[in-house]
């Protein structure tokens, strides 16, 4: 069976099977979803959030929960330990890098404005 995640900001929605993860649907979408340990639950870059409810979404593994350390009950989720099994929404957080270089290219249109 196949189901619906839309990625928000951008928008992007792709059907996947049911049981895949959240981050392997982002790959399929061509969403980048920060992450080093390759969807093993180590290196906590593959945070996303729920601005919805969490239906259409597996609930958080033991392991999940606990390298969240609370943050899953305030709607943060690991991409790489969830899996999708319903029609879901999840929103991925602007990469540093680019969240960086963006608020830098603000600064100096900003500046270029006074001259």
């Amino acid at each position: 069976m196949n189901v619906e995640i839309t990625f928000l900001p951008s928008g992007r929605t792709v059907m996947v099977r049911a049981g895949t993860t959240v981050l392997d649907a982002a790959r399929k979408a061509g969403v980048p979803i920060r992450t080093r340990c390759d969807g093993k639950a180590a290196c906590l870059m593959c945070k996303v959030a729920l601005p919805h409810s969490s239906a259409g979404l597996t609930p958080p593994n033991d392991n999940e929960r606990r390298k969240l350390a609370g943050l899953d009950r305030m709607g943060t989720r690991l991409a790489c330990q969830t899996r999708v099994f319903g029609r879901a929404i999840v929103e991925v957080p602007e990469d540093p890098f680019r969240a960086a270089v963006r608020k830098q290219m603000m600064r100096q249109a900003e500046d270029d404005e006074l001259w």
